[in-house]
């Protein structure tokens, strides 16, 4: 089971009502480029139907999500412990700090204060549930990292 924020959940019904909402104007596409003729080899036929096509998928996937996933209210974790949708200050083996955030998955968005670590991640899964003051390893491709939990936000 997959847990998210309620900000995650808020975001991922807008994306998904924004992409239904884009039905109309794709089958408007395929119309038209319907209307042009031979559809053997028709460009913009074919390149309307595969937006579609990724665009239907993306809508599946976004409902699966929704359907399937477990919102986590912040009011139901300890203040101590890193869980999904915390940021918490971490400081590294050579005393670099620096603001990570806990998310379900990426926004895609990047942010020079903040890092953002999906939960399936290696660093997300050894953040999970650990605690003011304790150390974590993280097996890294480059090699392990220990991080120590400074604070959580």
């Amino acid at each position: 089971m997959e847990f998210i924020t309620p900000e995650e959940r808020d975001q991922l019904k807008a994306k998904l009502e924004d992409l239904i909402a884009q039905r109309p104007a794709i089958s408007k596409r395929i119309g038209e480029a319907r209307d042009l003729g031979d559809l053997s080899e028709n460009a913009e036929y074919h390149a309307a139907r595969e937006d579609q096509g990724l665009m239907e998928a993306e809508i599946r996937r976004l409902e699966e999500r929704l359907a399937t996933a477990s919102v986590v209210e912040q009011d139901d974790i300890p203040d101590d412990m890193v869980f999904l949708g915390a940021t918490v200050k971490l400081v590294d083996e050579d005393g670099d700090e620096d603001l990570y955030r806990l998310v379900g998955e990426s926004t895609g968005k990047f942010d020079f204060d903040v890092i953002e670590v999906t939960a399936g991640s290696p660093m997300g899964e050894a953040l999970m549930k650990a605690r003011v003051g304790e150390t974590v390893r993280v097996d890294l491709p480059k090699g392990t990292k220990r991080f120590t939990i400074l604070e959580i936000m």
